[in-house]
């Protein structure tokens, strides 16, 4: 008797579909995400196109891979943890935890795609070295947001009202083209540049008289020299080979091997992040396609101050596989005519620099070495009547039955030495008894960058009569937190892999344990759009930086006095808490730690907050031992239920 065969279950993927002129199209994000299904030939997915009207996919056949199964849903017939979540999404076949946003989604596609068929390694090259292409989050990753967001969505504004932007490119686009204008590293990358100043030489060699004007070495006007890219090419395509063919087999003679590095020939772009194509070629393939078809049929003059670009453009489609999935998606690639033409394009130092600082540094501050210590800082605040305000802790007592908690809520079960184990149970004590104090039954508390969920999972066992989500951004830890979930039964508990924007959902509590840097700004900024309360433990205050959304110092009375610098100081020596360290250091830094916390409060109550900064029970629970704890007392001009009501339809 043959064993029962269990049915796989597909995790299901969420594509959204807009509308245009009342007709049915895909925006960006889903194209490629479409387009990497087709290109990995993966199969691996039950895909759902998401409409926010009665419509259906029959129109859209042309730009849906052949043989891919779809099917149609509407907006309001999400589940719910999708509902939550900016699309693409993910969803398991559990139903409980779902990957929302391009770059998480697109990696998970890769992902599943190896599962099926580990020897894929055109699929394994696409995560670049280290497996991290696109790993880190949009907010701390200028090269994923300019990817993720971006491109993404300069070309979409551009393709929504073409006539208005013909005359200036958009900065994300002029910063592409100067990071494709800038030599590459790569690891290992002294082997090839050693191999290409031997070709190089041996090139000189053919150009004796009698092998001069040989056609395999001349260039066409306008283009460097074949030989410059020609080792750098086939060392990429190489490495997308089915049957792994070595990339270089050539071994460099003596007198290529006594050159210095120093002296060796740089390599050029080939691919978007350098020399290998990667999944962020990947993204960036239908997104240009799109523009450069825009230009082409209305202004071709604006392909001349692309040249990098349109070399990569054309490098693309020597990938193998590339032009088969292109073709699957509707995309009928070609090289611009412009290619081919004799006139030369503007270098990358002919870009307006002011344009590319105001793209590339509009968020980024300049990490100047400091001088001095905190103590002008400090006493320039009190003549200013500014000083650190502690609230008493409420019930300093309060603690959770961890004797009678089943072993996977506690911290001492995991891998954890004993020490740091108490410690984090003091410090899950302080965020649940504030969590406990303000829930009801019915409200969704959200356990931001919740890690393997010790918050999370604490909460949900406590408030049963609660929905808690937790969010994280990397995989590995989410995973673990849902294993231990499970094997508690819980079923009140969702898991959210994804940026914390990507996260749309209402929510009535927010909570953060020692959430590092500015991600401290990000959570309490998302709980004041949403109305929520929260309950956040900061961290790594010298990571604090100049963010997109906020800046340094926040509220009025600190930027009265303060410089940016001089909060950088606080932020600096607020790190300076560590056991090791001598008391009156410890006591500066807790002081410096209260101050930016502070002004983190101030400027959450002029938007409608109640905040208490207090000291987590005992002290020595962390050497980041501080607490804000913030609720919504009036609107103050925030319209919540207009916010939860646009998340619903995305964009």
């Amino acid at each position: 008797m043959k064993p029962t065969e269990v049915k796989q279950q597909h995790p299901s993927l969420f594509l959204e579909v807009c509308s245009h002129n009342d007709e049915p199209r895909l925006p960006l994000h889903t194209s490629i995400a479409l387009f990497l299904l087709s290109y990995c030939e993966c199969k691996s997915f039950k895909v759902s196109l998401v409409f926010t009207k009665h419509a259906s996919s029959q129109s859209l056949g042309s730009h849906l891979p052949e043989g891919l199964e779809v099917s149609d849903i509407q907006l309001e017939d999400l589940p719910q943890l999708v509902r939550g979540c900016r699309l693409p999404a993910v969803l398991d076949d559990t139903g409980m935890l779902c990957r929302a946003g391009l770059a998480v989604v697109l990696r998970h596609i890769i992902n599943k795609t190896l599962e099926a068929d580990p020897s894929r390694n055109d699929v394994i090259a696409l995560l670049g070295f280290k497996k991290t292409c696109l790993k880190a989050c949009a907010e701390v990753s200028k090269w994923t947001r300019l990817c993720e967001i971006g491109i993404p969505s300069a070309v979409e504004e551009h393709l929504k009202n073409p006539t208005n932007q013909y005359q200036q490119l958009p900065l994300s686009i002029i910063t592409l083209e100067r990071r494709l204008a800038e030599p590459v590293k790569v690891h290992n990358d002294d082997k090839i540049r050693r191999q290409k100043l031997q070709e190089q030489r041996q090139n000189k060699k053919n150009e004796s008289p009698e092998g001069k004007g040989n056609s395999d070495t001349e260039s066409k006007p306008g283009q460097p020299p074949q030989v410059s890219d020609g080792l750098e090419l086939r060392a990429a395509l190489a490495k997308l080979s089915v049957d792994s063919v070595p990339t270089l087999t050539t071994r460099e003679n003596s007198e290529i091997r006594k050159v210095k590095t120093t002296d060796l020939p740089p390599l050029e772009h080939v691919f978007a992040e350098g020399l290998y194509f990667t999944l962020t070629d990947v993204v960036l393939l239908p997104c240009i396609y799109h523009y450069l078809c825009s230009l082409q049929a209305h202004a071709a003059s604006s392909l001349h101050q692309l040249p990098h670009l349109l070399r990569w453009y054309s490098r693309v489609q020597e990938v193998p596989g590339l032009l088969r999935a292109a073709n699957d998606c509707g995309m009928a690639l070609s090289i611009p005519q412009v290619l081919t033409s004799s006139l030369p394009g503007p270098s990358a130092e002919d870009i307006p620099t002011g344009l590319l600082e105001q793209e590339e540094g509009q968020d980024m501050t300049m990490q100047l070495p400091f001088v001095g210590g905190p103590r002008p800082t400090l006493t320039k605040l009190q003549e200013d009547g500014i000083e650190a305000v502690f609230t008493p802790h409420p019930c300093p007592a309060w603690t959770l039955p961890w004797d009678s908690l089943p072993g996977a809520i506690n911290p001492t079960e995991g891998k954890m030495s004993n020490i740091r184990a108490v410690r984090k149970r003091q410090q899950l004590n302080n965020l649940v008894a504030m969590v406990t104090e303000l829930a009801r039954p019915g409200h969704t508390v959200v356990d931001f960058c919740s890690g393997t969920g010790h918050v999370g999972i604490v909460l949900a066992h406590t408030l049963p009569d609660c929905q808690v989500i937790l969010i994280e951004n990397k995989e590995e830890s989410l995973v673990r937190a849902q294993s231990r979930s499970v094997e508690l039964g819980l079923k009140n508990i969702g898991f959210i892999q994804a940026n914390l924007d990507y996260f749309t959902g209402p929510f009535q509590i927010g909570v953060a344990l020692h959430a590092c840097g500015v991600a401290t700004d990000m959570v309490m900024e998302h709980c004041i759009q949403a109305g929520a309360a929260f309950v956040i433990s900061p961290c790594c205050y010298g990571f604090i930086q100049n963010a997109i959304k906020f800046t340094f110092p926040k509220s009025k009375r600190f930027q009265e006095t303060l410089t940016h610098k001089e909060h950088m100081i606080l932020c600096r020596f607020a790190d300076q808490t560590a056991v090791q360290l001598p008391p009156e250091r410890r006591l500066i830094g807790k002081t410096c730690m209260g101050l930016v916390d502070l002004d983190r409060s101030w400027e959450a109550e002029t938007r409608g907050y109640s905040v208490q900064v207090m000291t987590m029970e005992p002290e020595s629970c962390s050497p980041k031992n501080n607490m804000m704890v913030g609720r919504l007392l009036h609107k103050s001009g925030l319209d919540v239920d207009a916010r939860q009501q646009e998340a619903l339809v995305h964009n």
